[in-house]
């Protein structure tokens, strides 16, 4: 059977992962295999980011810092959800940016939490801060692999000052 061409983009397509034992798990003890959905892993940090903000001090600073992460550490995974149903290649952009704003976010309270040192046992901390600058990446990686291959990409007149030897108009 011959395969088509979808006329979205592979991103568009839902992709739901729902079962529990799939996906790389913050266990002591676990086999250590990591799977690379990013479904699953924005999931993972999300939760870890909740049990973060459940474990912080009850202070006015803790609180403060709680809502803050929580609010920025649980909204990159609906939001790529988003992406996945994407409009137009511009929407998609925008929403991967999204991504990556809240996960930089994140990342900055992470650190903040850490210099605080207002956690006991790290380890839910150090995944956060391990994970969101892997994701950072990735959607970093993302957002500028669709821009570069964005239709529109090379008959911007903008890009063509970035290359001289396409002005030969």
């Amino acid at each position: 059977m011959k395969k088509r061409k979808h006329p979205t983009f592979n991103t568009q397509h839902s992709t739901p992962k729902d079962t529990a034992g799939d996906a790389w798990e913050l266990k002591a003890g676990g086999d250590g295999k990591r799977k690379f959905d990013l479904e699953d892993r924005l999931l993972e940090i999300a939760s870890a980011v909740i049990d973060l903000s459940e474990s912080l001090p009850s202070t006015r600073a803790g609180n403060h810092v709680a809502g803050q992460i929580l609010r920025s550490g649980t909204p990159a995974d609906p939001n790529h959800g988003e992406a996945e149903a994407a409009e137009s290649r511009e929407d998609f952009i925008h929403k991967l940016k999204i991504c990556l704003k809240e996960l930089r976010e994140t990342r900055r309270w992470a650190r903040l939490i850490k210099h605080k040192a207002w956690v006991k046992h790290e380890t839910n901390l150090v995944f956060i801060l391990g994970e969101s600058e892997e994701l950072i990446r990735i959607f970093h990686s993302s957002i500028h692999t669709a821009q570069r291959n964005a239709p529109s990409a090379g008959r911007n007149p903008a890009n063509l000052n970035r290359y001289p030897s396409l002005n030969t108009a």
